[in-house]
């Protein structure tokens, strides 16, 4: 089969040929003249797309094939982004507090109109079953935190789906997530099959899962290594760019190797960082910083990550501008 033009359109059926007969990304990625992401990306919408398998001859295929392979059974998402805008938030610990961070987030989710929005984690706070001793808490009970958890959620969702009607929404479970089923789990086990015993239940409208691939270079996960090097540290050990939320540091830390460059993408907390919810660092000063990040996507790679972060009450700062998002 004759080389396509890489600046003609490959068709389904061609690639497919094309990939019977090199069984490699790089090889077509030279053929078609793309970026390598862009093949991996293209090779796994096809497989899903046609129930077919497209197996790989070279050494960086056959680990890309290993690695989906290895994992858990813990569901992950795979969004086979090639082009467009993923908004990454986390942390938001919803008490009912609308923080200037959430208006920021419904926002962007305006102006840039992302295919996929993802709560990284931790948007059920879950304070009153904490390890944490009670007496210092916030007074708010589990039905509070989860009707302002889905309160906040479904403004997320309408405005998300006003900006792009097929946009992907994703939860990734966090820590502070799983205490919901957990309690429930440990004191009343009888009572899993019913409904409403899950936080699933309550959130129908999110996919839930451990992970989630934008492409097959990307992770999103609620957490991954600890400490103040844990965005440097991630990408190293993952070997791939990552984006996380836990520390509520909000950071990008870009590292490079003889594979490029990839990053480790800290998302910050949507909640304020002197929130009532963090009564448990006894006003001790914290390295947390309210925000969330924008990823943007070209040919199946990650561009530079940019994050949004809390300026002053009703402002946040992007790209060297102030904006007022006190309307939302």
């Amino acid at each position: 089969m004759a080389a396509v033009n890489h600046s003609e359109a490959c068709s389904d059926e061609d690639f497919i040929a094309l990939w019977d007969k090199h069984q490699s990304a790089q090889k077509l990625a030279k053929i078609l003249g793309v970026n390598i992401r862009n093949i991996h990306a293209r090779r796994r919408n096809m497989e899903k797309f046609h129930n077919i398998k497209l197996n790989s001859s070279d050494h960086r295929g056959a680990l890309y094939d290993a690695r989906k392979q290895s994992f858990s059974p813990l569901k992950q998402i795979d969004l086979g982004i090639l082009d467009g805008t993923v908004i990454v938030f986390s942390d938001a610990h919803f008490i009912g507090q609308r923080t200037t961070a959430f208006k920021g987030l419904l926002w962007a989710i305006q102006e840039f109109k992302p295919k996929a929005v993802i709560c990284n984690g931790d948007a059920f706070d879950g304070a009153s079953i904490s390890r944490h001793d009670v007496t210092e808490l916030p007074q708010t009970s589990v039905i509070q935190e989860l009707k302002a958890t889905q309160f906040a959620l479904e403004e997320i969702e309408e405005t998300a789906k006003e900006a792009r009607h097929n946009v992907k929404l994703v939860f990734t479970w966090g820590n502070h997530d799983i205490r919901f089923g957990n309690r429930l789990a440990q004191h009343a086990p009888q009572f899993k099959e019913v409904f409403g015993f899950k936080l699933t239940d309550h959130i129908p409208n999110w996919d839930f899962c451990w992970a989630v691939w934008p492409t097959s270079q990307v992770i999103v996960k609620h957490r991954y290594k600890n400490g103040v090097h844990a965005a440097h540290n991630n990408t190293i050990n993952a070997g791939v760019s990552i984006i996380t939320g836990h520390l509520h540091s909000l950071k990008v830390t870009p590292f490079s190797d003889y594979n490029g460059n990839r990053f480790g993408v800290d998302t910050g907390t949507l909640a304020e960082p002197d929130g009532p919810q963090f009564t448990y660092a006894e006003l001790n000063p914290s390295n947390h910083r309210s925000g969330f990040a924008v990823l943007n996507f070209f040919n199946g790679q990650l561009l530079w990550p940019e994050l949004v972060h809390r300026f002053s009450e009703d402002h946040v700062e992007f790209r060297g501008e102030v904006i007022d998002v006190g309307a939302f």
